[in-house]
């Protein structure tokens, strides 16, 4: 991933956030959110969780800027 901006954000389910994925090359998908009830979303920073194909969420980490996100998504594609 080359830039935060390359996450297609869409309303969060819940109405009150925004909420982006992304499918890697080994199955697992990456979530991004950021609404009132995510960890960082209240001081406007993200959420990111790393979840497998059969919807088991493997790794979930907090309060980070648009460029933590950039770069924990490219380590994981690497």
């Amino acid at each position: 991933m080359k830039a935060f901006e390359d996450l297609k954000f869409t309303t969060h389910s819940m109405g009150d956030g925004i909420h982006a994925t992304m499918d890697l090359k080994n199955g697992n998908t990456i979530s991004v959110i950021q609404t009132p009830y995510s960890y960082g979303g209240k001081v406007g920073l993200y959420e990111l969780a790393v979840i497998d194909p059969n919807g088991t969420f493997l790794d979930v980490q907090g309060y980070l800027k648009e460029n933590d996100v950039v770069d924990i998504i490219n380590e994981l594609e690497n």
